[in-house]
């Protein structure tokens, strides 16, 4: 497909979408759920550049309003009500994530009584840091979008609130998964990914903060605490989401530091590429897009498929990096992994055809499946920062 056509696909699984989650035609009680929403605001901000129809722009900042709205509240079923954040009506409206997100998962979190069982968990509400972190980034796209500098201090806000909320044993570690009001941890296990994600979603918070001429005091140290547990890591999995996430990653790096990189901006751009390449390698070994749709997740291979388009990004922005010592490296495994860029359409293709949609694995996921897909078609929205 020609970039028109990919838009229009892409238009299409959005507007569906936008439909059958109740954003528009907008319902009472819309269907929100925080990972596919962070993805959904920069889908329409593609479409907004592309089509340059208001309708697209209108439907990201009522996105934003409903996810505030919903996520950043109590749940209906809840006994408690109002901001999550403790805050009252009026604050909580003009400062939506300082108390974080929810998930939005179908089931309530689990109580302090209640016994932790690791399959039930995947379905019961909370907060994730992988998902604010997404939202972070999404609001600072739709702030380097329309102007606005109220979406980078609510960005910034997100952070604080993560930081204070995931940090454990005086900051060496990080929670999995933590309350909804962010008072105790709900999975004590660190996430493999999220010090980085934390780190460099911080470092983009920072620049569009500066771009803003706006300060958010906690930032600093939710900056400087990620960073720190970010040393001496090996980022390498096998798991294609988590090699797309890292793509991704390596893509902000490559346009926050731009043309005068550090040494150790160098170190972990090369360190993510190479990582990146050690895991799509034990991936591929074990055959995985030769298997029918039905026993495969869509979402967790278009993450790769995403992660594989930023590489024209990274390529475009770090050429200058290539010419030092350290940079050597990058080189070799950038080269390398533009080679499995064919990966791209393989994936896309499959998920395209109607009996793909069709399958059982596509239907109990259909929000997260159609966004992600959109985000593949037409990433722009997604992996530019400026």
């Amino acid at each position: 497909m020609d970039y028109r056509e990919r838009a229009g696909a892409a238009r299409d699984l959005m507007l569906h979408f936008a439909d059958a989650t109740g954003l528009w035609p907008a319902r009472d009680e819309p269907r929100r759920y925080l990972w596919t929403d962070a993805f959904a605001v920069c889908n329409f901000l593609s479409l907004y550049r592309h089509y340059d129809e208001q309708r697209y722009l209108d439907l990201t900042l009522l996105l934003v309003e409903q996810v505030h709205r919903t996520l950043g509240r109590h749940r209906p079923d809840d006994i408690r009500s109002g901001w999550i954040s403790g805050l009252d009506e009026v604050d909580g409206a003009q400062h939506p994530t300082a108390g974080g997100l929810r998930i939005g998962k179908k089931l309530p979190e689990r109580s302090i009584r209640q016994h932790h069982d690791p399959q039930l968990e995947w379905e019961r509400d909370g907060q994730y840091l992988h998902y604010l972190t997404k939202w972070m980034h999404a609001l600072c796209c739709i702030g380097a979008a329309t102007g606005e500098t109220h979406y980078a201090v609510w960005a910034g806000e997100l952070a604080e609130a993560a930081w204070r909320g995931f940090s454990a044993g005086g900051g060496r570690r990080l929670v999995w998964k933590a309350s909804i009001d962010l008072s105790r941890p709900l999975v004590t296990s660190m996430g493999h990914h999220d010090p980085l994600d934390g780190y460099l979603t911080c470092r983009e918070l920072r620049e569009r903060l500066t771009l803003a001429g706006a300060e958010v005091p906690g930032m600093a140290l939710a900056l400087s605490g990620f960073e720190a547990l970010c040393t001496d890591r090996d980022w390498t999995t096998p798991d294609p989401l988590g090699l797309g996430g890292l793509l991704f990653d390596a893509a902000r790096l490559a346009q926050i530091a731009g043309s005068a990189p550090s040494a150790e901006d160098i170190a972990l751009l090369r360190d993510l590429l190479q990582n990146t390449h050690a895991g799509l390698s034990i991936w591929m070994a074990d055959s995985p897009l030769g298997r029918p749709a039905a026993y495969r997740l869509a979402f967790r291979e278009l993450g790769l498929s995403i992660g594989l388009n930023a590489l024209p990004v990274i390529r475009r922005n770090a050429v200058p990096w290539l010419s030092s010592a350290i940079g050597a490296g990058i080189e070799p495994s950038l080269r390398a992994l533009e080679k499995s860029h064919s990966l791209v359409d393989v994936i896309e293709n499959l998920w395209l055809k109607p009996e793909s949609a069709a399958a059982a694995s596509w239907r109990e996921h259909d929000d997260i499946n159609s966004v992600m897909l959109a985000t593949s078609l037409a990433p722009d929205g997604f992996l530019n920062l400026s």
